[in-house]
């Protein structure tokens, strides 16, 4: 290829719409296995570390995770302003715990997760995204399903953090995305909680699925916003929503912030702070705009798919 010198001959090519795919070049393999639920890998890449890849679908790197993991967390734990229990589904890496263990008020935090294997490979390959959360006392980690969890639980969740996969059919969190799930998020949560959602990229081609989860937080939550985030390994700048019965202030002071985060927070934090949540809810006009147009809410008859999955293949 003129002009570059590739130094790898494995890639994990990650279909993004029709016509576009992501490729990450892939030094070493870590782990790989298919679970019950999916397709496994631990990798290590060229330039942005270990990697956990589902279905061929890269879900986070030691290189930039901490630009998904931060904002997801801790901008939810903000709006709570003093968070106890904290529940989050999904989050195989251990670092959306991480970062909840941060917050001095939290007694519980609960990780739900379907995939054992995924954990186990993620404890013993990523220690540096779970930097030990898995050991603190505050932990508990059940392997099993997210939604016979949120069934049996009682309502006193003051943040429950949605970290699954993207709803990929035949995936795991194919029925995750839609107002059934939400409902039964809504029922788990105190009455002054907050919730949030991983929504996928607002590139221009996906921005249809995020407006429509959004529409679909609405439906569920007497408040909601949206926020985003780039991270550089993932195909586009990558979305949350929130929800909450509460109103959500997206024009927070960022001084009262940093006070908050100062006060109620042990452990240093890499790109959040109270500038930061600031930008985060600032979303350009186009996704303002295609998220008011949007009518459509994504329920189980109709639930999200986000397109595609992946391979990893050598080149020739």
């Amino acid at each position: 290829m003129p002009g570059a010198n590739l130094n790898v001959d494995l890639w994990i090519s990650e279909y993004v719409t029709p016509y576009d795919v992501t490729l990450h070049g892939i030094t070493r393999i870590l782990a790989a296995e298919r679970s019950e639920f999916q397709e496994m890998q631990v990798v290590e890449s060229g330039v942005y570390g270990k990697a956990l890849v589902l279905d061929g679908k890269w879900q986070s790197c030691t290189g930039d995770e901490f630009l998904y993991h931060e904002p997801l967390v801790q901008v939810p734990c903000v709006v709570h302003g003093a968070p106890k229990r904290v529940l989050v589904l999904g989050g195989g890496e251990g670092a959306t715990v991480r970062e909840a263990l941060k917050w001095n008020s939290v007694e519980r935090v609960t990780m739900v997760d379907i995939d054992g294997v995924v954990v186990e490979a993620c404890k013993q390959h990523l220690p540096e995204m779970h930097q030990g959360a898995f050991d603190d006392p505050r932990t508990e980690l059940v392997i099993g399903d997210a939604l016979k969890y949120l069934d049996d639980s009682a309502a006193d969740w003051d943040v429950i953090i949605s970290d699954l996969s993207d709803p990929i059919e035949d995936g795991p969190s194919f029925p995750l995305f839609t107002k059934e799930y939400f409902e039964r998020v809504r029922s788990a949560l105190a009455p002054e909680g907050v919730f949030v959602v991983q929504s996928g990229p607002v590139s221009p081609p996906s921005l249809g699925t995020h407006a429509k989860l959004r529409k679909t937080v609405e439906a569920v939550f007497e408040h909601a916003a949206s926020y985003s985030s780039d991270v550089p390994s993932y195909p586009g700048p990558w979305s949350f929503i929130l929800g909450s019965a509460r109103p959500i202030d997206t024009r927070p002071s960022p001084e009262a912030i940093d006070k908050l985060l100062a006060k109620g927070t042990t452990g240093s934090m890499r790109m959040f702070d109270g500038v930061t949540m600031l930008g985060l809810y600032q979303l350009p006009k186009h996704i303002r705009d295609r998220i008011d147009a949007e009518t459509e809410v994504f329920t189980m008859e109709r639930p999200p798919t986000f397109f595609g999955a992946g391979v990893a293949a050598g080149s020739a």
